[in-house]
């Protein structure tokens, strides 16, 4: 790395990235504190709520790959807008529709789909094409912090906001700072030189790139991981609060656990970010899931006082999602970055289809048990295939994805 390359990080670029993440995530990771209160409000069973929540992570994770191409294709800027306006309308609408159905299309669907429009495969794939190969790991978790930090520092407004003014005025007020990423979106347009990489000729097109993913074993085994990575995550975003009431303890200990979570990730994403620079990023996942599995061990043995989910969610957040640095950098150095908005997309999938079961999982668990305690073994379980599975991953491009991963 030489001075001149770093002097030459796009830092406005970056930043803006960061903050649409910031705002994106921030409303889908905050979901979990609406549940009680939309139960309590609407009558709307818990189970409900849940399934709604589940296809929001479901929908999220498909549209992934299908904004990543259209960015990949037409340029960010157009997704990004899209999606901003979506976003907004789907929390300003879930206040009007209460109902299971009416939750289903407005958080479910609209606000879903308008978060995966400003998400990683997007916001990562439009830096990727002006960044030094050796600096990808970098951006991404610079990018992945912003993420984290909208969850610090939204968990706790909106939770005074629901108890001073009510759910439905919390989602309104998400709404509007969501049509902040409309400016936002004006840094990543699309501009002369940006795609000055491989050409369809050289790497034989999406068509190709796709079937020789689909037959690189490595790929799959990124897929794996972040199922179980989505599967942990939407479990905690949804079900923590409920898991903290069957403790007995207040919601504040809820919004002061999620912003924990937060923050931490935010640590965590930066030196995931570095490190993928230095060491082996198929090390640094295995690591990362191994702890999963050992951190719930240590939670479901501590006492469940307010210090110990405190710890707890400190613990988690610092690999909360610090998993997306090296899991799109080895997507970029198995493929390289000309369609990495398509094919990250597309381990994104993986990881909401978990999400969906986690999300769906934890309420039918809660439903039938009376308590988590299925689920938390079921995350332990499925920690240690991931850290196991990551293993034989191979860090060099397949021989036809050579030409472009540069």
């Amino acid at each position: 790395m030489t001075t001149d390359s770093t002097a030459r990080l796009p830092w406005g670029l970056l930043l803006a990235a960061s903050g649409i993440l910031m705002i994106t995530m921030a409303a889908r990771q905050t979901t979990g504190l609406f549940v009680d209160p939309i139960h309590r409000d609407t009558g709307v069973s818990i189970v409900d709520i849940s399934f709604a929540l589940a296809i929001g992570q479901l929908v999220w994770g498909a549209v992934q790959p299908v904004f990543g191409a259209l960015a990949d294709q037409r340029g960010p800027l157009p997704v990004l807008i899209g999606g901003g306006i979506l976003l907004a309308a789907g929390l300003a609408l879930a206040p009007m529709l209460p109902g299971g159905w009416g939750l289903g299309l407005s958080l479910g669907l609209m606000m879903a789909a308008g978060a995966g429009a400003g998400s990683f495969s997007v916001l990562i794939g439009a830096t990727a094409h002006r960044l030094p190969a050796e600096r990808r790991s970098f951006a991404a978790g610079l990018i992945n912090a912003g993420g984290s930090l909208g969850q610090f520092v939204f968990a706790p407004i909106l939770q005074v906001v629901i108890t001073v003014a009510g759910w439905g005025r919390a989602m309104l007020l998400m709404a509007v700072v969501s049509l902040l990423t409309l400016p936002m979106a004006w840094p990543l347009r699309r501009r002369a030189g940006d795609h000055a990489h491989a050409t369809a000729a050289a790497d034989g097109g999406l068509r190709a790139q796709f079937r020789l993913a689909l037959r690189e074993p490595s790929y799959w085994y990124l897929h794996l991981g972040f199922f179980t990575c989505g599967l942990h995550i939407a479990f905690l975003v949804t079900h923590l609060p409920g898991e903290i009431a069957l403790c007995g303890l207040s919601p504040t200990v809820s919004s002061t656990s999620i912003a924990l979570i937060g923050l931490f990730n935010v640590a965590g994403s930066l030196l995931m970010g570095y490190l993928g620079q230095r060491y082996r990023m198929k090390l640094l996942l295995v690591a990362l899931y191994a702890s999963r599995a050992m951190m719930i061990g240590l939670y479901l043995v501590a006492p469940p006082t307010a210090l110990t989910f405190y710890v707890f969610a400190a613990a988690l957040g610092f690999t909360w999602l610090a998993t997306v640095p090296p899991t799109a950098g080895l997507v970029g150095k198995l493929f390289g970055p000309r369609y990495l908005g398509t094919l990250f997309g597309l381990t994104l999938l993986s990881h909401q289809i978990g999400g969906f079961f986690g999300a769906w999982l934890g309420g039918l668990v809660l439903a039938n048990t009376g308590n988590y305690m299925i689920m938390w073994y079921l995350d332990i379980a499925l920690a240690l295939i991931a850290a196991v599975a990551h293993l034989p991953i191979r860090e060099q491009a397949p021989p036809m994805a050579t030409a472009s991963a540069v």
